[in-house]
């Protein structure tokens, strides 16, 4: 794979084209210019992803690229290059779905196991990676009420407390949202029904002050925003 064809590429074209292969030397790539000790870092965290995740899949992928195009999304088109927030990124999913692994307990309840997993992440990196992959971590639902509305609250409030968590989150979504035609017909049809009602806080939110990303960084998220809503409306609305 070309180096320069591989940092041209849109992600879920590698995805398609190379890979998971293609998408870690994608990541390798927009990480090589930092100092040995952050990448050293990054290593540390994509090696505990892999371990995590290394049996689960997102329909027809292996579930390493979405945390894969999460992390390069951030840096490569919100400039960001904060190590705290790309080892969450590549760990925003690992207390939702290993609490148990992460946390290295057998049994417990759902807060426990979480608590659990959060002060293994703080051990392993720090308090600040820790409190960012909480603030992106699914609580418990209540099974009396509606679960996608349960989600929607939950980030919304998450992310009005956590600037840089919504970094994280916005990634997360942008994968899900503009990438929901990258998966199969039932797939998109569930995930445009549970994303769509969060386009509009998602695009307040991006646009306060505090979000601690650029201009044209915020631009860039807008449209895709943009483009994720006329996408769950040709699902939802034919």
């Amino acid at each position: 794979m070309a180096a320069r064809m591989l940092l041209s590429m849109p992600l879920h074209a590698i995805t398609e084209v190379y890979g998971e292969a293609g998408l870690r030397e994608r990541f390798l790539l927009e990480v090589g210019g930092f100092p040995p000790e952050e990448r050293d870092r990054l290593g540390v965290a994509l090696e505990l992803a892999e371990k995590l995740h290394a049996e689960d899949r997102r329909v027809r992928e292996p579930y390493m690229n979405h945390l894969l195009r999460v992390a390069i999304r951030i840096i490569k088109y919100y400039g960001v290059r904060d190590v705290d927030v790309l080892v969450a990124a590549l760990l925003h999913d690992a207390v939702e779905d290993h609490p148990n692994e992460l946390g290295l307990l057998a049994t417990g309840t759902h807060q426990e196991l979480t608590d659990a997993a959060i002060a293994e992440l703080a051990r392993l990196f720090n308090p600040r990676v820790a409190e960012l992959v909480r603030s992106v971590t699914n609580p418990e639902y209540d099974p009396g009420r509606d679960r996608h509305e349960q989600y929607r609250d939950h980030v919304a409030s998450s992310l009005e407390r956590d600037p840089w968590a919504r970094v994280i989150k916005v990634s997360d979504f942008t994968d899900n949202g503009v990438g929901v035609i990258h998966t199969t017909a039932e797939k998109a049809l569930s995930a445009a029904t549970k994303y769509r009602p969060l386009v509009p806080k998602l695009r307040e939110l991006v646009g306060r002050p505090d979000t601690p990303l650029s201009v044209a960084a915020k631009d860039h998220i807008l449209d895709q925003l943009d483009l994720a809503e006329e996408r769950f409306a040709a699902i939802l609305d034919d």
